[in-house]
C-alpha cells in the first residue's frame, strides 16, 4: 500500500480530460453545465467594486474557478459591512459569486473547464501565437533580403547610368548639353583623324603597285582614302570638284529642340514671296544634308528638261523646277553638304571607312602570305614584283596594319558612332536623354520600394514585440492552471504526486 502512495499519477495532457470523465470525477454534461455559469458570470462582473486586483483579474482573461474563489475572497473584505451575526452577506455582489463557486463546484464542473482550458492552451492558442511569431519573424528575412536587392539594384541602375555616360563621354550632370557640347569638339577630331592619315603612303602604295601587279587595274585604287592621304579632312566641294572653294557656307547645326514642338517653336520662314520659299526651316534635319534644288517661281517659263508640266494652268501659276544638286551655287561656293568635310558627310565618310577596312583585309591577307612564303614558288612568283612589294618586311606590315586599325578604331567607336548620330539627328539627344533619365528613375523606384519595404519590415517586427508577451503571459498562466489542476487532483487521491505529461507552450 505504501509503495502505490509513493508512485506518481501521469496523465498526458490530451488525455486529461477523458481521464476524468473516465473517473467519475466529472460528468459527461459539463460544457452545458459551464454555459449557465459562464451567463451568471458575465452578468456579476456588470456590477463589482473599485479594486485593483479585481480590475487585474477581470482584464483579458479569462475568469475560471479560481479567480471566482478570489473574487470572493476580496469580497469578503470590500462587503464586510454587509454581514450578519449568522455570518451571511445580505450583498447581492457576494451572493453571485457565491453562488457562481457552487455552481462549479457542482459536479466538479470547474475541473473539467480547467482541464479544457489546459489542453486549449496547449494544443491551440500557444501553437498559434508562436507561428505568428515565426511568419513575423520570416516575413522580416524576406523584407530584408528584398532590401538588400532594392540597395543593389539602384546602385547597379546607378553604375550603369554612369557606365554608359563614360560610354558617351560625358559626366552625366546635364546628359543634352554635354552631348551637344561633344558635337562641338567633332570637327578638331575629324581633323586630327584626316591628319593621321597621312602616315598611310606607303600602305597606299603596296596595296596599289600589288593590285597593278596581280591583276593589271587600271582604275583609281582606295580613291578617297588617297584624297584625304593627300589633302586631309577637305570639304565635300574639293573632292567633288578637285578646287579649293572660295567660300564656306556651312549648314547651321540645330540645338536638341524641346519635349514638346509646337507651332511657336517651328520657323515657317516667309511665305509670302518666292525667294523666302527656298529658307523655309520646318524643324526636321536630314540626315545626309541633301540639297533637293527644289525653287518656286512665280510666272510660265517655257519648258526646258528640268521643268514639271502641270498641265493648262492660268498665268501667274506657280511651278516648281527642279535643278541638280549643287548647280544652283556660284562657282568657288561650297554650301549645303558640300561645306561639309568629308569625314562628316556620311555618304563619303563611309566610303572612307570601307576603304579603311579593304586596305586592312589586304594587310591581313600579306601578313599570312610572307609568313608562308618560304617555299621556292612562291619566291618565284614575286621575283618580278615592283621594289616596293619585295622590300617590305613583316615588321612593316604589320606597322602598317595597326596604324590603319587605328584610325578604323577612331572612326567606328562606340562615341564617335553617337556623335554622328547627335550631329545627323539633334533628336537623338532627346533619346539618350530619355534612355539615361530612365536608368536613374529605376534606381530612385528602387530607391523607394527599399523605403517601402523598410517600413514593412518595422511592422512585422512590431508586431513580434506584441506577440512576445503574450506568448510569456500565455505560458505564466498555463503553468499556474497545471500547478492548480495537479493540486486538485492530488488530494483526490490522498496527496500522491501528480504529473501532467506534455505541457508546453
Amino acid at each position: 500500500m505504501e509503495n502505490i502512495q509513493n508512485l506518481p499519477i501521469d496523465i498526458q495532457i490530451s488525455k486529461l480530460l477523458d481521464w476524468l470523465v473516465d473517473r467519475r470525477h466529472c460528468s459527461l454534461k459539463w460544457q452545458s453545465a459551464v454555459m449557465a455559469i459562464r451567463e451568471k458570470i458575465n452578468a456579476a462582473i456588470q456590477d463589482m467594486p473599485e479594486n485593483d486586483e479585481i480590475k487585474q483579474l477581470l482584464s483579458g482573461s479569462y475568469i475560471h474557478y479560481f479567480h471566482c474563489l478570489r473574487i470572493v475572497e476580496i469580497l469578503k473584505g470590500t462587503e464586510a459591512s454587509s454581514k450578519n451575526i449568522f455570518g451571511r452577506y445580505s450583498s447581492q455582489r457576494m451572493k453571485d459569486w457565491q453562488e457562481i463557486v457552487s455552481l462549479y463546484e457542482k459536479d466538479n464542473v470547474y475541473l473539467a473547464e480547467l482541464a479544457s482550458l489546459l489542453s486549449r492552451n496547449v494544443s491551440y492558442e500557444g501553437p498559434a501565437l508562436r507561428k505568428q511569431v515565426a511568419k513575423a519573424q520570416q516575413l522580416q528575412q524576406e523584407l530584408s533580403r528584398k532590401e538588400l536587392e532594392c540597395q543593389s539594384g539602384a546602385a547597379d541602375m546607378r553604375e550603369r547610368y554612369y557606365a554608359s555616360c563614360k560610354q558617351y563621354g560625358i559626366m552625366g550632370d546635364n546628359v543634352a548639353r554635354e552631348l551637344q557640347a561633344l558635337v562641338k569638339d567633332l570637327p578638331a577630331v575629324l581633323e586630327d583623324t584626316g591628319r593621321q592619315a597621312a602616315c598611310l603612303e606607303q600602305a597606299i602604295q603596296l596595296y596599289t603597285a600589288f593590285t597593278n601587279f596581280v591583276s593589271d587595274w587600271s582604275e583609281p585604287v582606295l580613291p578617297m582614302l588617297s584624297f584625304v592621304q593627300r589633302k586631309g579632312n577637305t570639304t565635300v566641294y574639293e573632292w567633288r570638284t578637285g578646287s579649293t572653294p572660295t567660300v564656306i557656307d556651312r549648314p547651321v547645326v540645330e540645338e536638341a529642340p524641346p519635349d514638346t514642338v509646337t507651332e511657336e517653336t517651328i520657323d515657317w520662314g516667309d511665305l509670302s514671296s518666292g525667294a523666302g520659299a527656298e529658307e523655309v526651316n520646318f524643324g526636321i534635319t536630314v540626315e545626309d544634308s541633301v540639297d533637293w534644288g527644289i525653287a518656286l517661281e512665280s510666272g510660265k517659263e517655257e519648258g526646258s528638261a528640268g521643268d514639271i508640266d502641270w498641265g493648262e494652268s492660268e498665268p501667274g501659276a506657280v511651278e516648281i523646277k527642279v535643278v541638280d544638286a549643287g548647280t544652283d551655287c556660284p562657282a568657288g561656293v561650297a554650301r549645303g553638304e558640300d561645306a561639309l568635310s568629308v569625314l562628316e558627310y556620311p555618304k563619303t565618310r563611309s566610303q572612307f571607312i570601307d576603304e579603311l577596312m579593304e586596305l586592312e583585309l589586304f594587310l591581313c591577307q600579306r601578313l599570312s602570305e610572307m609568313s608562308e612564303e618560304g617555299d621556292m614558288v612562291a619566291m618565284s612568283q614575286f621575283q618580278l614584283a615592283p621594289s616596293v612589294i619585295q622590300a617590305q618586311t613583316t615588321q612593316r606590315v604589320q606597322a602598317m596594319l595597326a596604324d590603319v586599325r587605328r584610325l578604323l578604331e577612331g572612326l567606328t567607336s562606340r562615341r564617335m558612332q553617337h556623335l554622328f548620330m547627335i550631329q545627323a539627328s539633334p533628336r537623338y539627344v532627346e533619346r539618350v536623354s530619355d534612355m539615361l533619365r530612365q536608368k536613374l528613375k529605376q534606381a530612385e523606384i528602387l530607391v523607394l520600394k527599399r523605403a517601402s519595404l523598410a517600413e514593412q519590415r518595422q511592422e512585422a517586427l512590431e508586431e513580434q514585440a506584441k506577440l512576445e508577451p503574450r506568448i510569456d503571459l500565455l505560458a505564466t498562466r498555463t503553468k499556474e492552471l497545471q500547478k492548480q489542476i495537479e493540486a486538485d487532483i492530488s488530494k483526490r487521491y490522498n496527496n500522491r504526486h501528480v504529473n501532467l505529461m506534455g505541457v508546453t507552450v
